[in-house]
């Protein structure tokens, strides 16, 4: 009896660490590392308690859901298919694990060549970056976030974000990955700055580890991250592949009829995506040939649709155009 109730107990403490799939990142500094730019109790409360919130919040959300097991950055990158709750604690996690990285009490970090040159040919100078954060920051109304981020097309860009959303998720205008993230939530500086949010904007830049920053630049020039976010702002492909989906597997099932009332939505779709501008990453002549054979068979299958000819020609000429389009999105990867 006592060997099957610890094996019961091991069971549910593997499940219970199974379920925490987050979980609060130490620093690598103390609390009060930072004096007198951000305090002690400021830095405690952020951390052990607000971050802490998100992190337990962000479990409790994916628990029992097919989302459970997921990576942060899965999440993020396909936000605008997860609830509320875990757009929010998945953003507050992240932000506050990248917030805590790029600060430090060490002096005189550096950037590095590749990344000073950047921020140079960019902005202009380090200078003329920070006044353009500090903006950002300054300007953002209520809770947010001021961000420095490597674009799809690898360039640097400076925006902001509100309440914990960030440039990683689909949902944003402004897409690519952090490479420095300011928060400007009250609770972030209020108790040593009250309402001078200018000040802290001005004091933060003391702590701020330009070496972390310079590696993450090079990590984010490398991360397979930035081809999927050019990818996903493609529209285009995104909407012929919803049409086709709901049309080409009620016609693997014998029902024609969703592309009989739909030949010509999927027609302009493949119209739109030969016009659209293609992501530089994945413009190919292999890829614009395909494209070519899809326009040529949608507006075939249209044909036929509205010809009224035979289910069996229909459902083999939707089939062809599916095939064509399986060899777009090969392209793609």
């Amino acid at each position: 009896m006592k060997k099957s109730a610890a094996l019961f107990a091991i069971t549910i403490l593997a499940l219970a660490a199974q379920a925490q799939n987050f979980t609060l990142p130490r620093l690598a500094y103390d609390y009060k590392a930072l004096e007198p730019h951000i305090d002690a109790q400021t830095m405690e409360i952020h951390h052990s308690k607000h971050h802490q919130a998100y992190v337990t919040n962000l479990n409790k959300a994916v628990a029992g859901t097919k989302f459970e097991g997921q990576s942060l950055e899965d999440h993020l990158l396909g936000i605008s298919r997860r609830s509320d709750a875990i757009r929010n604690n998945a953003g507050g996690h992240y932000n506050h694990s990248l917030f805590w990285e790029i600060l430090t009490p060490k002096k005189n970090t550096k950037l590095s060549a590749e990344l000073e040159n950047e921020i140079n040919a960019t902005f202009t100078s380090v200078d003329s970056l920070k006044k353009l954060l500090n903006q950002a920051a300054s300007t953002r109304f209520g809770s947010g976030w001021a961000w420095l981020i490597v674009t799809p097309d690898r360039k640097l860009q400076v925006c902001s974000t509100g309440n914990q959303d960030n440039p990683l998720m689909d949902i944003n205008p402004d897409r690519g990955i952090p490479i420095i993230g300011i928060d400007v939530w009250e609770h972030a500086y209020y108790l040593k700055y009250q309402n001078k949010r200018g000040d802290y904007l001005t004091a933060i830049w003391n702590v701020v580890n330009w070496d972390e920053v310079s590696e993450k630049y090079a990590e984010a020039l490398k991360s397979p991250l930035l081809k999927y976010m050019e990818l996903d702002t493609w529209k285009v492909l995104k909407e012929f592949h919803k049409v086709l989906a709901e049309t080409y597997h009620p016609a693997e099932e014998g029902n024609l009829d969703p592309i009989k009332t739909r030949s010509s939505e999927l027609m302009m779709n493949a119209l739109n995506m030969k016009t659209s501008t293609i992501p530089k990453s994945i413009d190919t002549p292999e890829l614009r040939k395909h494209i070519e054979a899809l326009v040529k068979e949608s507006n075939a299958l249209h044909k036929l649709v509205k010809k009224k000819m035979k289910d069996a020609v229909i459902k083999a000429k939707l089939f062809e155009v599916h095939e064509i389009f399986h060899k777009i999105q090969e392209e793609c990867k």
